[in-house]
């Protein structure tokens, strides 16, 4: 499965939706996985030509993503994406592990046994992107790990809750790989969350997303500015 069919499996715009729509989800997909850096400014020529479309449309996306808090304004310079102080960090890691874990425990019971393979697999093809230092393929199949199975919680609102969150965290994801360790026990929790599935052991495998968080976030944390220093 290649990287764009990965992230379709999470993000799909409705039928409906305007090309202006689309727009805005694809580039609020790409804050989300991490293909900005936090403090990079988004300069509306480049991302459309990145996306092979107009000026306009790139334009409107932006400010809708500035306005959600995605994004930052930059006096006459556009806008960047946000970098986060440590406490701003402290306070986004706490509420993921308090929301992701509700889900993790809610989707547990109700996940399909098809689905429970599904995560087993990405699990060990989660091991075999770090093992071969592929960072971005990681990236992707966790997002599809923990989208299957907090979506299985068969709450929207939580989940849409999460999917705040995760904006707001995207950008400093990408920094997960500038710690060689990282790699050596980034997905420790979730093979144990794989085995804590196939018991259905609810508490289990809310301690084991809480732990994925908790540990991913110990490398990210390092890369938070100090503002009292700006």
């Amino acid at each position: 499965m290649s990287d764009t069919e990965l992230l379709a499996t999470t993000y799909q715009a409705p039928a409906t939706s305007t090309h202006q729509d689309q727009i805005y989800s694809t580039l609020r997909q790409w804050i989300t996985v991490g293909r900005f850096l936090p403090g990079e400014r988004l300069k509306i020529r480049t991302v459309a030509a990145d996306m092979g479309v107009g000026q306009m449309p790139v334009r409107a996306a932006l400010q809708r993503l500035s306005a959600e808090g995605a994004l930052v304004n930059i006096p006459n310079a556009g806008v960047a994406v946000p970098r986060l102080s440590v406490p701003e960090f402290d306070d986004l890691l706490q509420m993921r592990m308090l929301l992701e874990g509700e889900a993790a425990e809610r989707g547990c019971l109700r996940l399909e046994p098809a689905q429970v393979a599904q995560m087993q697999r990405w699990s060990q093809e989660m091991d075999a992107a770090l093992q071969a230092g592929d960072s971005k393929r990681y990236l992707g199949i966790n997002e599809n790990f923990h989208v299957l199975l907090y979506k299985a919680a068969g709450s929207p609102l939580l989940f849409q809750l999460i999917d705040t969150l995760w904006l707001r965290a995207g950008p400093i994801s990408n920094r997960l790989f500038d710690t060689p360790e990282a790699s050596a026990v980034l997905n420790d929790a979730h093979d144990d969350l794989v085995r804590a599935l196939a018991q259905r052991d609810s508490s289990a495998v809310r301690r084991a997303i809480e732990r994925d968080i908790f540990v991913a976030g110990q490398f990210l944390r390092t890369s938070c500015m100090d503002k009292k220093r700006q």
